[in-house]
């Protein structure tokens, strides 16, 4: 096709997760009339991810369940899908994508919905069968297959998908040892306090849970790993291993075509990059947050969010990110829910007993609340929701009496305009 610029180019979206699915039909509710094209690697239809460490993982769920949208709705909204494809270049000057294959597609404006990728091992694994990390749909289809009753199974990583997969596997009835660097779970993104109860917890079910640990290799048999070597010369047989390590953003893309990145695609709050015609969405984009700053966070809500700000500014209009960021867990019968950013503080309180498994722990800087975590708390996670985008002091004596009913707290629900 010819890749001049031309009045039937459109919007693409590169990227077909939560942000690049929900941008596409937030510019047809917007009043984009025009060509849309959503471009993904992956062969599949946009799908959700959270389920993939929990419900597909068990056995729950089959992928076509996971389908952020029936196939039709695509064909409904005129929506084009060009899955199974990677862009390789973004040409600026020319306004073209250009895939892997060689093609080139033209584009008047342009998103990049990239999102991120598995931070690998520094180890060599020798391209291990058993070794496997989890973020695509294919990713949980094979360790899917290998979660049998008695296996050994170790993970390596103590954070929120390391513990997700930990509560999956053990719930399946395989034998599960995680391993975390750090002297305890969760240390990027939570609390002491959050840390021992979610190491209690995994421990009371079973797992195997040991932190401060290095891994230094691996013992192979023929391409499959059968042991993994730490620290200290110990070793622990696996039968199969995880690794969740953290996520990096993918901003090659971005980096190579001269758009400002730092710890992601730099956007305004708005979405809008340093090009006027290319905007950046979810896990990939860092955006200011009144509340926290400048931030790039790995969450479905954020993802929906700035992807309606960002279909609104590619129709012309305003929309600023609204709200706090929030996120959840689920392992076994608790629901964390987090709200805020909680790195910083320098004071935290909670509400509620932690041995009843469902309590509130508040994250205070100067004062000021800057973040909520909520275990089995729902209402009062709404509340607090609330309190957090206030950003405003309270009296910690309050927040920790239970007689006290945090309604009377909150700041009053915003009256539409």
């Amino acid at each position: 096709m010819s890749t001049d610029m031309t009045a039937t180019a459109g919007i693409c979206i590169v990227g077909t997760g939560h942000a690049g699915s929900e941008l596409a039909f937030s510019l047809r509710q917007q009043g984009w009339e025009g060509r849309i094209t959503l471009i993904g690697e992956e062969p599949h239809l946009p799908y959700q991810r959270p389920p993939l460490s929990k419900a597909f993982l068990k056995g729950e769920v089959v992928p076509e369940s996971l389908y952020l949208r029936p196939p039709a709705s695509y064909e409904q909204a005129n929506i084009e899908l060009q899955l199974g494809q990677r862009v390789a270049q973004v040409d600026r000057e020319r306004k073209v994508l250009v895939f892997a294959d060689g093609s080139e597609r033209a584009y008047e404006k342009l998103a990049l919905a990239t999102g991120g990728r598995p931070r690998t091992l520094s180890l060599e694994t020798q391209s291990a069968t058993n070794l496997h990390y989890l973020r695509t749909l294919d990713d949980a289809s094979a360790i899917r297959a290998g979660f049998l009753a008695g296996q050994r199974l170790v993970i390596i990583g103590g954070g929120y998908v390391g513990l997700e997969v930990a509560a999956s596997a053990i719930s399946q009835g395989l034998k599960v040892t995680v391993l975390e660097n750090r002297e305890r779970l969760l240390a990027r993104v939570t609390s002491t306090e959050m840390s021992d109860f979610y190491a209690k917890v995994h421990r009371d079910a079973g797992v195997d849970v040991r932190t401060g640990v290095d891994v230094n290799g691996f013992t192979f048999q023929g391409a499959r790993v059968r042991a993994v070597e730490c620290a200290g010369q110990e070793s622990i047989g696996a039968d199969m291993v995880v690794v969740g390590i953290g996520l990096l953003p993918n901003v090659e893309l971005a980096q190579a075509a001269g758009l400002e990145v730092n710890d992601g695609i730099v956007v305004d709050a708005g979405s809008l990059t340093s090009d006027a015609d290319i905007v950046a969405v979810g896990d990939c984009a860092s955006f200011p947050i009144e509340a926290c700053g400048r931030v790039r966070l790995e969450s479905v809500p954020n993802a929906l969010e700035q992807a309606r700000c960002a279909a609104a500014t590619l129709v012309g209009k305003q929309r600023a990110y609204q709200g706090v960021p929030w996120f959840w867990s689920d392992q076994y019968d608790l629901k964390l829910q987090m709200t805020g950013v909680s790195q910083g503080a320098d004071q935290v309180v909670l509400r509620g007993d932690p041995e009843q498994r469902s309590f509130v722990a508040f994250y205070l800087k100067d004062g000021v609340l800057i973040a909520c975590d909520a275990v089995n708390r729902p209402q009062d996670f709404m509340l607090a929701k609330r309190m957090v985008a206030a950003v405003q002091a309270f009296d910690v004596a309050a927040l920790v009496d239970e007689t006290v009913a945090l309604k009377t707290l909150a700041p009053p629900l915003a009256r539409p305009a």
